[in-house]
């Protein structure tokens, strides 16, 4: 299999004042084979990721960080939660033993205090705002408040009547909380940490949240969501999500503080109930995140303000219960091999190896072998491609069947078409992908270190409105063997048309 190079995109973009847009990645550690702190390291400084959030503060993943320049966002989990609101004296230890040990060597610039505690760990919620101040209070003994910001993630779930966001609110029986904590925010120069995930809102939505506009995906001006109060258009969840936190922070009287995504992403493998966590549409949603914030493109209720974000996350999570979504949610397995190659063309310089334009063209899983076969007929016929890395005993002929020997000749015409509309269709028994699809010695035309040639043949692939094939020839499966003298003859006959 060729190696994917997948390079995440971590450009400075001006907001306002001297605030930067960034993407960030979350480093979540359940799983069976952790790689180490050092390995951890090597892939962030590989993949270019200047900003981090670890769920927690461990020792060894921050000396690894040290002297890197990667800036760190530390969390205090939710188990420690109680113990450092109810006492002054906790939180200071846990900054000295966490914050002082490891500054300035590693930076750290942030410091999550609880996960999503009003909705996962409501019992705490009333300490939630103490220990917040206890920690800041540590910072500011320390000095160190200015570069250390303390704040807490929230579920995006605690704004209620979320479009249109003119009309969000934050849930009001957590008022007790949300007004001292913004208040808290909002003195200190904080921001507010919020995880918003369109793939949750769309799975619950029952159909009413379209794939597209979940993926940010390109929508005509009539399928934009319109809020009726503000007129402004929506083009995507995400916008709509921090929009309606916006309002419902104004609602109660704040104006001022700035939003940070905490978690953002899609997951690349479900279960039955989840077809759409797949990973065409988690490349697709985490690529236009990427562009979306680090374009600086801002949201309808505060265009040009960047709202930086964090991906979640850098690794799939074996370990981690739920269902099978909720194990793939990473950019990268365990050994550091990336799950698809992120969409970034256009993005930034640092992506020095952008891989954004590598497509292919594949056969659908479960289209109709027969028409699949005409398809395959036509390829390697009319289509003019070269099919001889499909002989028996060459590179391409195993798997022997026809999904693997179809998938091969699409993308082979796809290719030296230059991936021109239209040239990805066969009848509707092809798709566009962004895996590459090369296994072994078998590597397919377009990709990494392979580049197809295109030639100016003005033949196109069959329409949707095509009747024939336009080949007679047929590759003979059904016996489980590619019978070479009929692959021989269909190639000798592409030469006729050379």
């Amino acid at each position: 299999m060729a190696i994917f190079v997948l390079l995440l995109l971590l450009i400075v973009s001006a907001v306002s004042g001297d605030e930067d847009a960034f993407i960030g990645v979350n480093i979540g550690t359940d799983l069976s084979d952790m790689p180490s702190p050092t390995q951890v390291v090597a892939l962030l400084k590989a993949q270019n990721i200047r900003y981090v959030r670890l769920y927690d503060a461990d020792r060894a993943m921050l000396l690894a960080l040290a002297n890197t320049g990667i800036q760190v966002t530390v969390s205090v989990p939710n188990e420690q939660l109680l113990g450092i609101g109810q006492s002054n004296a906790t939180a200071a230890n846990w900054v000295a033993r966490n914050i002082l040990a490891h500054v300035p060597a590693t930076n750290i610039t942030a410091i999550a205090v609880g996960s999503e505690v009003l909705t996962a760990l409501p019992n705490a919620a009333p300490v939630l705002v103490s220990a917040l101040k206890f920690i800041h209070s540590a910072l500011v003994a320390s000095n160190l408040d200015g570069q250390i910001k303390v704040s807490t993630p929230h579920s995006s779930s605690i704004i209620l009547d979320s479009f249109p966001p003119s009309q969000a609110f934050f849930n009001r029986s957590w008022d007790p909380v949300m007004v001292p904590l913004l208040k808290f925010l909002q003195s200190t120069g904080s921001y507010l940490m919020l995880n918003v995930y369109p793939y949750y809102d769309y799975m619950q939505s029952n159909g009413v949240i379209p794939l597209d506009y979940a993926l940010f995906r390109p929508l005509p001006p009539n399928k934009e969501a319109v809020d009726a109060n503000t007129l402004l258009h929506y083009t995507n969840v995400f916008d709509a999500v921090v929009d309606a936190a916006y309002f419902a922070m104004s609602y109660l009287n704040i104006t001022n503080i700035p939003i940070v995504v905490t978690e953002s992403g899609w997951p690349s493998k479900g279960d039955s109930s989840e077809p759409d966590a797949t990973v065409e549409n988690a490349n697709t949603y985490n690529s236009n995140l990427i562009k979306h914030v680090l374009n600086n493109t801002g949201t309808p209720k505060h265009p040009g303000i960047a709202v930086s974000s964090y991906i979640y996350e850098l690794y799939n999570e074996d370990l981690r219960p739920g269902s099978v979504s909720e194990k793939n949610w990473g950019l990268f397995d365990a050994n550091g091999i990336p799950v698809y190659t992120l969409h970034l063309t256009g993005a930034g310089t640092v992506l020095a190896n952008d891989t954004t334009n590598q497509t292919f063209c594949v056969a659908k899983q479960g289209a109709d072998p027969k028409m699949l076969q005409a398809a395959l007929d036509w390829a390697c016929g009319p289509g003019k491609v070269d099919c001889s890395p499909l002989l028996q005993g060459h590179p391409c002929y195993e798997p022997d069947n026809v999904i693997s020997h179809s998938t091969y000749a699409f993308n082979a015409y796809y290719q030296r078409m230059a991936k021109s509309p239209g040239t990805c269709d066969f009848k509707g028994v092809a798709s566009i992908t962004t895996t590459d699809p090369s296994h072994g010695s078998c590597v397919f035309p377009g990709s990494v270190g392979k580049n197809g040639t295109l030639t100016n043949d003005t033949s196109l692939a069959p329409s949707t409105n095509s009747t024939s094939s336009g080949c007679q020839s047929q590759y003979l499966y059904g016996t489980g063997s590619f019978t070479t003298f009929v692959i021989i003859s269909v190639l000798l006959m592409s030469a006729v048309f050379l």
